[in-house]
């Protein structure tokens, strides 16, 4: 009875130690391969265009073209490649017990290694453990491994690791690289002979690839072209016209188009293939154009330009122009000008112009002031220096003036125009408001192009009537073109009919040509000439173009009219054929009587008015300040509703107008500003003044300038609370002040008085 449990126990103990080594065993063969075959591997970046054709690619970190792994295998290359390399691939689990026997039967007979009987997924593991010598033991290793690789991946998956990882001699790795180099061709476009010819490549690649023993090469392609056709895998008039085809010579250059882009993606995406937006069609002719531009603008000191196009019913760029002539050696041609912070000049001025008609703190034919100011030092001057007094806002938008400019920011505020350029896309603006101040609108901030333009495609898709969900989306780790952050419809549309009446380049009367493509743009010119903006916007493109120097030299030529303007409407001209938006629909908008003068809202004395489309906030704004009673000169008693500007944009506005004749009047009623009837025209309030120096090296003297209402007054002068004199009629008065801080102060006839401050050097 014991003996018979104790034989008992040693056959459960020995099932035991059995089974135990069985689930060992087979617990090493399972996790024996690891869930990344190839982890580590470092991969090109790639680089293709919306529809998979190859933009540019950067080789990988070891030197190799080896792009990322694909998915897939075309038929004409996996049907060469398992006719050449493996027969049995379709039926073996993985090691091919047959293809092994007549190997080894080939290597004895030989006494050297002729045959090596690896089936493609023991080549698959092999490459996968790269450096393993050929060994007796490695090959056992291998056969396992692959019985396992079958257990996880289907035929297809193996044959896509293969083909992504095979060497094709040199430093090309990977069908996709092979194809690239040695056809210029993606895989899926080769012809059955130069799928035959990157067939037998892996198979010795470091003795035979097309750059020598190419007679070899072709017999090996041609017996495989002869194999296939025995097979039934192409016919006779296939097999000969491939047997006539030529093999390929050096490897080619990859594809080099928005290259900047393919920089950019391989510093964010390194190793990856990106499908990006970008026409490659498009991307071609644009590239031409502004390899056309660069060519002249260069003969001018103006060494780089960019542009880009954004569709704006998805947010995406689909042409992509970094710099011009990249690659050509020439210094700063490698610095991706579309991505690089600039001063902006005055291309942000829409959105200012946007936001106030936004908040119904203008309207669209609202006067702005165009006089001197002088905030803190801050004194911003229009481009061709003159003032103007008075200007309509759309129109101060249209010819870019920078002083209403600043009055206008002034007073929407800094910060939240600040605020709502950060909300609207740029990340440029790392300071705070305060630094920037009131010249963030002329320049002294720094945006990029593919930014800027994005926000003004962000404004027409918040204008277009279908207003894609698409254009509110992050893409392709690109910066967000989101939406405009101001939704009046209304207010944007009025921007785009201001900017659609911007003087064009060619001095072209676009409204003479119902032909002519209506394009709302806008340029920018920054301080010193140094950068050049034209943005331009339609129903479906906004196109950006920034000239200049990425070293930062300016250029006395570099304007954002003359230079980056017809740039613009070069590359709108390759684009498709577009209407103007649709106005804003029924319930969007209100509409209101409009001083046909001052452009304000109606007020009880405006006389000539017009009913006009606006913003729902356009009656937040104040009634028209500038049409007054007055009783005319010399008729007695007689009075009549009449124009008059405050006296500082007066003085300016009569010289640009000759219709305006305030002097027939006399004010009747309260003075239009907290100054009175009176303001100085220089010099500006805390500014300061240098005394001019004579021909004889004596100091001049300063002409001090004061504008009055009243054009009969008689303005009395005190420096620092000292009478200087008087005048009449024309109230200049010439002084020379000492070093130091002064101030001036102007008295009329009825007691109204006038002070400004000021310091003289």
């Amino acid at each position: 009875m014991k003996d018979s449990t104790a034989k008992y126990i040693r056959q459960h103990k020995v099932k035991g130690i059995l089974l135990l080594t069985f689930a060992v065993l087979a617990a090493v063969y399972w996790f024996s391969l690891p869930r990344n075959l190839f982890e580590g591997t470092p991969y090109s970046t790639v680089v293709t265009d919306r529809n998979g054709e190859l933009l540019g690619a950067r080789i990988a970190e070891d030197g190799q073209w080896r792009f990322p792994p694909s998915d897939t295998v075309p038929y004409r290359f996996a049907e060469s490649i398992i006719t050449f390399e493996d027969r049995s691939f379709r039926y073996h689990p993985g090691v091919n017990p047959a293809a092994i026997l007549r190997a080894a039967w080939q290597n004895i007979r030989a006494r050297r290694t002729v045959s090596g009987g690896s089936t493609i997924t023991m080549q698959t593991i092999r490459l996968s453990r790269g450096g393993q010598e050929r060994t007796l033991w490695q090959k056992a290793i291998e056969s396992i491994l692959a019985t396992r690789l079958e257990i996880r991946c289907s035929k297809d998956e193996i044959l896509a690791l293969y083909a992504s990882h095979a060497p094709f001699g040199g430093n090309v790795v990977g069908l996709g690289a092979a194809s690239w180099r040695y056809f210029g061709r993606p895989p899926d476009e080769l012809s059955w002979a130069e799928s035959a010819t990157l067939a037998v490549l892996p198979n010795s690649p470091a003795m035979i690839h097309p750059g020598r023993n190419r007679d070899a090469l072709r017999k090996k392609r041609d017996r495989l072209l002869g194999r296939l056709y025995e097979i039934g895998r192409i016919d006779s008039l296939t097999f000969i016209l491939a047997c006539e085809e030529p093999l390929p010579s050096s490897p080619l250059p990859l594809p080099q188009y928005a290259p900047h882009l393919t920089e950019w993606h391989c510093i964010h995406s390194k190793g990856k293939s990106i499908k990006t937006s970008i026409d490659i069609s498009l991307q071609k002719r644009v590239e031409q154009t502004v390899a056309r531009w660069h060519d002249e603008f260069s003969r001018a000191g103006i060494n780089d330009l960019a542009a880009v196009v954004i569709d704006v019913h998805t947010g995406e760029p689909v042409a992509y122009c970094g710099n011009a002539g990249y690659g050509s050696g020439r210094t700063g041609c490698e610095v991706d000008a579309a991505r690089a912070p600039r001063s902006t000049g005055s291309i942000l001025k829409p959105f200012l112009y946007c936001a106030l008609l936004h908040e119904g703190e203008i309207l669209p034919r609202t006067l702005l002031p165009d006089i001197p100011v002088n905030i803190n030092g801050f004194s911003p001057q229009n481009f061709d220096r003159k003032f103007y007094g008075a200007v309509p806002a759309d129109e101060a938008l249209a010819r870019s003036l920078n002083v209403p400019a600043v009055h206008s920011l002034r007073k929407y505020g800094p910060a939240k125009f600040h605020s709502l350029l950060r909300e609207a896309g740029m990340t440029t603006l790392t300071r705070p408001a305060s630094d920037y101040g009131l010249s963030l609108i002329l320049g002294g901030a720094e945006g990029t192009l593919y930014e800027i333009a994005s926000i003004y495609a962000g404004m027409a898709a918040s204008l277009n009537a279908d207003r894609h969900a698409g254009c509110t989306e992050k893409r392709n780790g690109n910066q967000a073109n989101e939406a405009f952050p101001l939704r009046d419809r209304t207010a944007i549309f009025c921007t785009f009919e201001a900017l659609k009446e911007v003087n064009r380049p060619d001095e072209m009367d676009w409204r003479m040509i119902s032909s002519v493509r209506k394009v709302a743009w806008k340029t920018g010119t920054s301080f010193g000439f140094r950068d050049a903006w034209a943005v331009g916007v339609t129903p479906d493109y906004a196109v950006g173009v920034w000239a200049g120097n990425a070293q930062g030299q300016g250029s006395p030529g570099l304007t954002g009219a003359r230079t980056a303007g017809p740039v613009m409407f070069d590359i709108f001209n390759l684009l498709p054929a577009s209407g103007w938006f649709e106005a804003p629909g029924h319930g969007e908008y209100i509409t209101a009587e409009v001083c046909r003068q001052s452009g304000h809202l109606k007020g009880q004395y405006c006389e000539e008015c017009d009913t006009v489309m606006l913003p729902k906030a356009a009656m937040r704004s104040t009634p028209c300040p500038y049409h007054v009673p007055a009783r005319i000169s010399g008729t007695g008693q007689e009075t009549a509703n009449v124009f008059i500007l405050p006296p500082a944009m007066e003085w300016y506005y009569k010289e640009h107008h000759p219709e305006y004749r305030p002097a027939a009047l006399l004010r009747h009623g309260q003075p239009f500003t907290d100054n009175g009837p009176m303001a100085f025209i220089y010099p500006e309030n805390g500014s300061t003044i240098m005394l001019p120096r004579q021909l004889d090296g004596t100091e001049g003297d300063a002409v001090f300038n004061l504008a009055h209402s009243n054009p009969d007054a008689t303005i009395f002068w005190h420096l620092d609370n000292k009478y200087i004199g008087s005048t009449r009629f024309i109230h200049q008065l010439p002084l020379r002040p000492s070093p130091g801080r002064h101030t001036c102060t102007a008295v009329d006839g009825e007691g109204n008085s006038l002070s400004v401050g000021f310091s003289v050097e």
